[in-house]
C-alpha cells in the first residue's frame, strides 16, 4: 500500500498472485515512484536502500546500550507516522475481505481491493 500523508489518500496498492514476499512486490511497485526520496518501511524492506530510497526506519537499541535522546526523538516521529499507515490498513480490514482467506475468483481479488480502498479514501475526507 502506497498512502500520501499530505492528502491522507491511498495512492497505490498492489497484489500479487498466490505467496509473495512483501520486499519482493515492493520492489516491483517503487519503480512506478521514482520521484519519491522518502519512504517509511519496516526492516523487512531494508532492500529498498539499493534502489535510491532514502528509508525512515526507526532505530533499535542495541544490548546493553541506551538510546540518545535524539534517537528516541527520531524514534516518535517515524511513529507518529507509522501509526496513520496502521490505522489505514485497520480500515481496509474492517472489510473481511482482507482480513480473511479469500475465497472469490482470483481475477477479481484486485478490483475489489481498489473499490475498498477507493471507499477508505471516500471516508477519510470526510
Amino acid at each position: 500500500m502506497i498512502y500520501h500523508p499530505k492528502s491522507k489518500q491511498i495512492i497505490g496498492l498492489d497484489i500479487s498472485n498466490g505467496g509473495q514476499h512483501d520486499i519482493k512486490l515492493a520492489r516491483e511497485t517503487v519503480k512506478k515512484f521514482k520521484h519519491c526520496k522518502y519512504v517509511v518501511t519496516d526492516l523487512g524492506y531494508y532492500g529498498l536502500e539499493q534502489h535510491g530510497f532514502k528509508l525512515l526506519m526507526p532505530i533499535k537499541k542495541k544490548k546493553n546500550f541506551p538510546l540518545f535522546s535524539v534517537e528516541k526523538k527520531y524514534n516518535k516521529l517515524i511513529g507518529k507516522i507509522r501509526v496513520l499507515i496502521e490505522h489505514i490498513n485497520s480500515q481496509l480490514k474492517t472489510f473481511r475481505i482482507l482480513s480473511e482467506r479469500y475465497r472469490n475468483r482470483r481475477k477479481r481479488f484486485g478490483l475489489r481491493i481498489n473499490l475498498i480502498a477507493a471507499l477508505v479514501n471516500r471516508i477519510n475526507l470526510q
